[in-house]
């Protein structure tokens, strides 16, 4: 489950934010305060931050600038009224990865979100993973069988990636469309079905029969190991 810390002194938004990030299985955190959200910010190391720029104590600027001078390196999205060129290009000097202004779309907040999740490191996340004859770096993004290397192409290394960070997990294929093709392209449904044929010709002793990559009948798929 990620982890999101919200950063804005106005309820409405707040309630809203928290009711959608939870609905989407996201940890949701919030500060009302400035000074309060940059000291939580630093203990909590979320997974990702959103951040008001007008805010009372310490505002979303000086909030930006002092986590990366602190060497806090989690991906922050600006969500403000202030929309100018000039605002925009301040945020993301002072270390923002991302920039709203409201009002917004929650669907393209989403879509911002997990783009700027995907390109950031997993804090949590485990250098190798092994089950069977299967042996995996996730760093290095190399993959053996019983010891013999596996070719796997990038597309196919993200997907299996991402099976065996939510490995035990029923996967959906809208999850793998949204999280490894991401928003912004339009693959079918049908495209993750080849994928993961040609993922079990190359991870399983038996393709007929796998043993990791499992169909979950009418949901998905489930990674074991």
């Amino acid at each position: 489950m990620k982890t999101v810390l919200i950063i804005e002194d106005d309820p409405a938004i707040i309630t809203g934010l928290e009711a959608s990030f939870t609905a989407e299985h996201y940890e949701v955190h919030k500060e009302m305060d400035g000074e309060a959200g940059y000291e939580r910010a630093k203990k909590l190391r979320p997974d990702l931050i959103i951040l008001d720029l007008m805010l009372p104590s310490k505002n979303g600027e000086e909030i930006c600038r002092d986590l990366r001078t602190d060497g806090v390196t989690t991906p922050i999205l600006m969500l403000t009224s202030k929309g100018s060129e000039m605002d925009k290009v301040l945020g993301l000097e002072l270390g923002a990865d991302d920039y709203m202004t409201k009002p917004f779309s929650i669907r393209e907040l989403h879509a911002r979100v997990k783009a700027l999740l995907r390109r950031a490191p997993d804090l949590h996340e485990p250098e190798e993973f092994s089950s069977g004859d299967l042996w995996v770096n996730l760093k290095t993004c190399e993959a053996t069988r019983d010891g013999a290397p596996i070719d796997l192409t990038a597309r196919e290394f993200e997907v299996l990636k991402y099976f065996i960070t939510h490995r035990n997990e029923v996967v959906t294929r809208d999850m793998l469309l949204d999280e490894v093709w991401g928003y912004d392209q339009y693959p079918t449904t049908r495209t993750v079905d080849n994928y993961i044929l040609a993922l079990r010709k190359k991870i399983e002793e038996t393709p007929s029969q796998p043993q990791h990559l499992l169909t979950v009948h009418t949901a998905g798929y489930k990674f074991i190991g």
